[in-house]
């Protein structure tokens, strides 16, 4: 999983990301409320896990204003001292979706990240539709217009990254971390694969689909 780790106390911090990393997974860390929202907001990520105390935004404001400004629904673990039943139930009242109250033992927070994740997956629609693309994530396949689609395995990833994302643009490095996480090729494969992804999802219909936005990345057009 890609998580984001809003916490302000670094001791704490530096020992979730060396836990995280040692069970395959890669973390962004911000200290502050206004950081770790923007993070949530530009990135895509499979889980948040939001200290409840936080310097600017608190932990609940944070949920709060990701709940209403974010399009898609993501995993909120909320990590707290607080352990009085109105505060978690404020947790809640926030958008969280999980209370664990500090300190926890590693296990059981992995634990419940994992939890989490199944269930988020659970809610999702195997069959993703965006316009005239449809995207079934069980077979692994795409269509547009009822057309299937040839894609590489690199391409379909691309392909589920954007769609997941629409109708935000997705950055470069997003894709490439995505493809690669924290070891990309030296050389610039993902033009390459780009390149494929437009063969295959742009030559045979009369309009594109994926666009390019100069400077930010690529997004999928709807409308196309």
């Amino acid at each position: 999983m890609h998580i984001l780790v809003v916490e302000d106390h670094a001791p704490l911090a530096r020992n979730l990301a060396e836990g995280l990393e040692q069970h395959g997974h890669s973390a962004d860390f911000a200290a502050d409320g206004a950081h770790g929202l923007q993070l949530a907001l530009d990135n895509h990520y499979d889980l948040v896990l939001l200290d409840l105390t936080l310097p600017g935004l608190d932990g609940l404001e944070v949920c709060r204003r990701l709940r209403e400004q974010h399009a898609r629904r993501i995993p909120v673990l909320m990590l707290t001292a607080r352990d009085a039943l109105h505060d978690k139930l404020a947790g809640f009242d926030s958008g969280a979706d999980d209370y664990l109250v500090k300190p926890f033992a590693l296990e059981e927070l992995l634990a419940r990240c994992h939890a989490l994740a199944r269930r988020h997956t659970l809610h999702q629609h195997h069959t993703l539709a965006i316009g005239s693309l449809a995207i079934d994530r069980q077979a692994q396949t795409a269509a547009r217009d009822g057309q299937p689609l040839r894609l590489h395995p690199a391409g379909y990833q691309i392909l589920l990254a954007l769609a997941e994302a629409h109708p935000r643009t997705v950055t470069r490095s997003e894709l490439t971390h995505a493809l690669w996480r924290d070891d990309p090729p030296d050389s610039d494969a993902l033009r390459s694969h780009m390149y494929l992804l437009r063969q295959a999802l742009d030559k045979p219909f009369a309009r594109p689909m994926l666009l390019t936005v100069h400077g930010v990345g690529f997004r999928i057009d709807a409308a196309a």
